[in-house]
């Protein structure tokens, strides 16, 4: 009988870590001891009345990196019911990896708009933007520009997504938030789905997120912990349309404003833990036309899949943010997934590209699930060539 502990032994084993400064994924360390600052002192100034009139807007947008998000507040006078009621804003963008010093200023144009779980205590806003350089055409991580136009293309096929975003709680120096320093917890096996102290790490962050995205208005269908300690699991959906990426993003931004609040950090990097034999973390995407969701539309399903087999490669330089790269490490063809240079499709088979749940076979209508995206995924870059190919009939 196995006897489930907090630890094992510590590992002396010095772990090196590289850092590509234009694309920071896993290992984002603090330099230096930053102090815990007083949250009950921070209550008293949320609870001052805000003037009606008086709307706080905070904008939020995909960084050069195309994987990171940033944001900055404004005040409004009137409480936004649409994105109609806003204007566009700028940034510096020389120093989000979107322009240079000479000419700086990069669009904000608001998409989408939600409730702000942080700053209570008015009818406050969180807003998706879209970024737009100085000839108001889309920066390089704009995808979402192309991603709604696809959508409205193939609006008659009704297509719906869900979205699993799985990510990883790291502690402020980088290592996997309730791991030993320079060592490692139990071996994988308790964790996915785990209850208790050594077995879920960080439940606190976890269902303070789940409630934030409810109070912001999002579509989060559930929440687990996944198969490596100190990483967990959400999923965004079902969604239409370019609604699943508008919410995942807003959900990602939720995500890392609950873990700054409790010191620690959030990461969707596709393989945080190289070392050892620990699980890669993914998005999976959850597809549907309208077709598929009717009485025989296993028949259509099947016929997407076939549509999906050829364009593999193609799809695989949209599943993450480098073009492929990070996917490398993740998609071995071991730890739940099929290998990142074949294609493959089954039943209730975890170590494929393309899934048919088990309940889709036996209802044989339903949805398939693209097991390929990483975590760090950009959802208007999956969801537009899952929509082309699928729906559009892209070839290459």
């Amino acid at each position: 009988m196995q006897r489930f502990i907090c630890y094992q032994l510590f590992s002396n084993t010095k772990h090196t870590v590289n850092i590509n400064p234009t694309r920071t994924l896993f290992k984002i360390a603090c330099t230096t001891d930053i102090p815990a600052l007083d949250k009950q002192v921070f209550k008293k100034y949320l609870k001052l009345p805000q003037p009606s009139n008086k709307i706080l807007a905070t904008y939020i947008w995909i960084d050069g990196t195309g994987e990171q998000v940033r944001s900055k507040t404004k005040t409004c006078k009137h409480e936004p019911k649409s994105v109609d009621d806003l204007s566009w804003w700028m940034f510096d963008g020389s120093s989000t990896g979107q322009a240079e010093g000479e000419n700086s200023d990069v669009f904000l144009k608001p998409v989408a708009i939600y409730n702000d779980p942080f700053l209570i205590g008015g009818k406050n806003k969180l807003v998706m933007c879209e970024t737009y350089n100085s000839q108001k055409k889309p920066t390089k991580t704009n995808h979402r520009y192309d991603c709604d136009r696809t959508m409205k293309a193939a609006a008659q096929y009704k297509p719906q997504f869900g979205l699993e975003q799985e990510y990883t709680l790291l502690g402020r120096d980088g290592w996997p938030f309730g791991w030993p320093k320079s060592g490692f917890p139990l071996p994988q096996g308790p964790y996915y789905c785990g209850v208790g102290a050594c077995q879920a790490y960080g439940r606190e962050i976890v269902d303070s997120h789940y409630k934030a995205c409810l109070y912001a208005g999002l579509e989060i269908g559930g929440t687990n912990a996944e198969v490596m300690a100190s990483q967990w699991e959400y999923q965004i959906g079902p969604c239409n349309g370019i609604d699943a990426a508008d919410q995942l993003w807003i959900s990602r931004y939720l995500l890392y404003r609950v873990a700054e609040e409790y010191g620690v950090q959030a990461t969707f990097d596709p393989k945080p833990m190289s070392v050892g034999d620990w699980n890669g973390t993914g998005c999976h995407a959850n597809f549907s036309t309208e077709q598929m969701r009717k009485e025989n539309g296993i028949k259509a399903i099947h016929e997407a899949i076939e549509k999906l087999k050829p364009r593999h490669m193609t799809h695989m330089k949209q599943y993450d943010p480098s073009g492929g790269e990070d996917n490398l490490r993740r998609l071995t063809g071991k730890h739940e997934t099929a290998h990142y240079s074949k294609f493959s499709s089954g039943v209730a088979n975890r170590g494929v590209s393309i899934r048919i749940p088990r309940q889709v076979d036996e209802d044989q209508c339903g949805y398939l699930e693209d097991r390929r995206p990483s975590a760090n995924m950009d959802p208007y870059a999956v969801t537009n060539i899952l929509v082309k190919t699928m729906c559009l009939n892209e070839t290459d």
